[in-house]
């Protein structure tokens, strides 16, 4: 990432990023789609109600694992390879050590947590099924998002694309086969993921145990070095932070969205599903941007750096709105494809085309916080986020549902927020030396 064409570079890097985080997303909404079509709306409605309280609980770990990255790239690109194996070996024990965590909270506080949420009685039993047989899996998942971030660090999206379609395509399996064959019912969906993380995070580590080259794992030097562990902790922490309480106040989002019943619940949940879609062009080149920056600032070249970031910047934003677009443009008939529920269409429909047309907002501040991540500045988009993403919204929301009880004016929390932190990050980027602050 240090060579070459900038343009060229990003894009090809970015390409197999896509296309994993494509599959990824076909097999997360098969999910929700043999659920609705196969189970109902309740169902549909029970595992939409996890999706934000599971991102709440894996979204500090897979922050904490940017912090990794970050270190991995920075090593990478400077040529410190001893540095470079204490960082993957390092990284590693600390994954297996979060999965075991994660696997223990899940299955402990996810009934006081659904409950927390205003989850409907009638849904409550799926919700509960669902998120703790989810969370037997999180050693699986916290060491496949691990091992990812090392092979992207070191400039390597073409393995971890393989070994996603290969997941993804045992899920979609798994989910016919669990739900439509042995009417597993939710736990079903559950199982399927989980079985399929478990395989991608094998193969992950096949891979990463043989493969000639300075990232190399070697389970016998699997152990913590504590001055690693602390430019991890360093770089990571703020992000795992700030996706945790990011992901509070999308909770507290969702218990506004029940109170309007499980109807609502499973439009929303649709909705979420069809705007992964259009988080990919966001999701690849943020990935892309923070390894980019890592190692070219690890190799001081700055105005490399800078023009990269740039680049990225528009791509994202531009792909991501036209995106938006279509989802604006066909929403009913997408929404239709996981519940015909006429009701469901229409609350999904009204937040899919609340919020579509802002996407290139988002795309802006997530690549100016994956920029800030790659340059070592993870506090800042830590701070903008918690402000603007987190303590606004959820003060937004308490004031707005009182003045305007409606839906609509809930779904008004996510481009309102989207913009405000979008200019903060723009003022922050043109008025700061951060190309200069990376150590």
């Amino acid at each position: 990432m240090t060579e070459g064409p900038i343009g060229k570079k990003i894009i090809l890097f970015a390409i197999p990023l896509f296309w994993g985080n494509l599959f990824q997303q076909l097999y997360n909404t098969a999910d929700s789609l043999i659920v609705g079509n196969f189970l109902g709306s309740d169902a549909l409605a029970a595992v939409s109600s996890s999706s934000n309280l599971i991102f709440l609980m894996v979204g500090f770990f897979n922050g904490v694992f940017m912090g990794s990255g970050v270190v991995v790239a920075r090593n990478y690109g400077a040529k410190r390879y001893e540095k470079l194996s204490k960082a993957v070996h390092t990284a590693f024990a600390l994954a297996l050590v979060a999965g075991v965590l994660l696997t223990v909270i899940g299955m402990v506080l996810s009934p006081v947590l659904l409950r927390l949420m205003g989850t409907p009685e009638d849904v409550m039993p799926n919700s509960v099924a669902y998120f703790k047989t989810y969370f037997l899996g999180s050693v699986g998942f916290v060491l496949y998002n691990c091992m990812v971030g090392i092979l992207q660090s070191v400039g390597d999206s073409r393995h971890p694309l393989v070994y996603l379609i290969v997941s993804s395509i045992v899920n979609v399996v798994l989910d016919l086969l669990f739900i439509g064959v042995f009417h597993m019912g939710v736990e079903g969906a559950a199982y399927a993921t989980v079985i399929a993380q478990f395989l991608s995070a094998i193969l992950c580590l096949l891979h990463l145990t043989r493969v000639d080259a300075e990232y190399k794992i070697t389970l016998s030097k699997v152990g913590f070095d504590m001055e690693t562990l602390g430019w991890i902790l360093k770089y990571g922490l703020p992000s795992g932070i700030q996706n945790s309480i990011i992901s509070l106040a999308n909770v507290v989002v969702q218990s506004n969205i029940n109170a309007f019943g499980k109807m609502a619940m499973a439009g929303s949940g649709s909705y979420s599903k069809i705007e992964g879609f259009g988080f990919l062009p966001i999701n690849c080149f943020t990935m892309s941007l923070t390894t980019f920056i890592s190692q070219n600032l690890g190799a001081k070249e700055y105005d490399r750096a800078q023009k990269g970031a740039k680049f990225g910047i528009m791509c994202s934003a531009g792909l991501a709105e036209m995106l938006g677009i279509l989802i604006f443009i066909f929403a009913p008939m997408l929404i239709a494809m996981f519940d015909n529920n006429p009701e469901v269409i229409a609350y999904g429909v009204t937040h899919a085309r609340t919020v579509s047309l802002f996407y290139c907002l988002l795309a802006f501040s997530h690549c100016c916080a994956a920029i800030l991540r790659g340059a070592g500045r993870a506090v800042i988009p830590m701070y903008i986020m918690l402000g603007v993403w987190c303590v606004l919204r959820i003060t937004y929301i308490t004031i707005i549902v009182r003045i305007i009880p409606a839906i609509g004016a809930i779904f008004w929390a996510y481009p309102l927020t989207w913009g405000i932190s979008s200019i903060l990050f723009l003022i922050y980027l043109l008025k700061s030396d951060w190309l200069y602050s990376f150590t």
